[in-house]
């Protein structure tokens, strides 16, 4: 499972959109597997995104609703790595965790951690068996994203003939921008510096994508293996893309085009994301999937894999293998929901309505996947019934209700200028 980090929708090469992006390793995954056109997070946000995913649950149910809240309810649910563990996996986690401190880590399923200081340039340390291992800081060559990937390798190396569930969690492309000259070399030319470090960071995470299939490979395992390339949220923007060098708030140089909005909006750009799936001999090859799929249904999907009983309720996602196989050419979901804060949104089929504060927008995302023409006053019907069916939803999260919150004063300036074409009240220079 490999999860990006504030990574933009258009920065995958395969997804082409951009051409100055270069990613042949995760471009060779989509092609042995799925390139999923319609994949979304669970929030746009960092905490919820992947609290939702390792839980497999709405994250409104369990009270994780944005970064800062209350972990408890977090705590109280199973997770992917603890229904494989029971299952007998080998468990391991790397990279960024963003649930609570480094230690709770083990308490979450995961038998081994690459993690701790890994928000840090050049510097991590290891747990192995639940007891931690200080290592010294990395040398500068060693790369964050570097140790994370040749950590998973390792792992991959020492249980090859065990069943693995691996974790790989870059910190990348999100701030503090600290790609190493040997990537930053591959992309030169006149460019802003946060887009330059954003395109360097990302080829760091594909060519660690590139070590671990390749050890997969070496092992005999790429038809063993079931691959997940997601993306946690949409790229910060701060609207006005600073271009500051460097780390710091704003812009992480990542971009969402051809979609509208940004990390913190449950519009197109904040949470629809690079989504690829790969499992060779069992998922058809060259697929590039049109249905709306969740990472929501990662957790559904490997413990149907795993022959893992689950009651009704445990999990909200659905098992994608059927779907992703050919057996089953229907939608995989009738509708994706979500609620962050203030926003909610619905997706039924092409049409999308999103909600903030009290204002409604309706949108036909087949012909408009860069959200520009509300269409709530046109088609009332419409938007009505998915009102309804969205509504209905929202009463059975915690707090119930289609607003958890009241609108922040950065969501305001986003739904103003992404969506009603309002100039916000906002410095435009750091």
């Amino acid at each position: 499972m490999f999860y990006t980090d504030d990574h933009g929708h258009a920065d995958l090469s395969c997804q082409g959109f951009l051409t100055d992006i270069k990613t042949p390793n995760v471009d060779a995954l989509a092609r042995s597997g799925v390139l999923a056109r319609n994949g979304y997070s669970t929030a746009p946000q960092c905490i919820p995104s992947r609290a939702g995913l390792l839980v497999g649950k709405f994250l409104s149910k369990f009270g994780v609703e944005a970064n800062g809240a209350s972990l408890k309810g977090f705590d109280d649910e199973l997770t992917i790595a603890e229904r494989l563990q029971s299952a007998g996996y080998v468990t391991a986690q790397f990279g960024k965790w963003h649930l609570g401190p480094g230690p709770r880590i083990t308490d979450h399923g995961f038998k081994h951690v690459f993690n701790q200081n890994s928000q840090q340039p050049f510097s991590s340390n290891i747990t192995l068996d639940g007891e931690d291992r200080e290592m010294s800081s990395l040398p500068p060559e060693m790369y964050h994203v570097d140790g994370c990937s040749r950590a998973a390798a390792s792992l991959i190396h020492r249980y090859k003939d065990n069943p693995f569930f691996l974790y790989v969690a870059y910190r990348a492309p999100h701030v503090p921008l600290d790609a190493t000259r040997k990537y930053l070399d591959r992309f030169p030319g006149k460019m802003p510096e946060r887009r330059r470090q954003a395109l360097a960071m990302l080829s760091a995470v594909d060519d660690g994508v590139g070590l671990i299939t390749a050890t997969l490979a070496e092992h005999n395992l790429t038809e063993k293996t079931l691959i997940f390339y997601i993306g946690d949220n949409g790229a910060p923007l701060k609207i006005y893309k600073r271009d500051a060098p460097g780390g710091g708030p704003g812009w992480d140089g990542s971009l969402n085009d051809p979609l509208n909005g940004e990390k913190g909006m449950l519009a197109e750009g904040g949470m629809h994301t690079p989504f690829v799936v790969s499992w060779p001999g069992t998922i058809t090859a060259g697929q590039v999937y049109e249905h709306p799929i969740s990472a929501l249904d990662v957790a559904a999907t490997t413990a149907a894999l795993a022959k893992i009983q689950t009651k009704p309720g445990d999990l909200d996602g659905v098992n994608l293998i059927p779907f992703l196989s050919g057996k089953n050419t229907a939608a995989p979901h009738n509708f994706l929901t979500w609620r962050w804060g203030a926003q909610s949104a619905i997706r039924e089929g092409n049409w999308k309505l999103l909600r903030g504060g009290d204002r409604e927008y309706l949108y036909d995302l087949d012909a408009d996947i860069e959200e520009q023409h509300n269409l709530a006053a046109k088609h009332p019907t419409i938007a009505s019934a998915l009102r309804k069916k969205l509504s209905a939803w929202a009463e059975q999260l915690n707090p119930p209700g289609l607003d958890a919150s009241r609108m922040t004063q950065a969501a305001t300036n986003y739904f103003d200028f992404y969506l009603d074409g309002k100039e916000p009240t906002l410095r435009k220079n750091p």
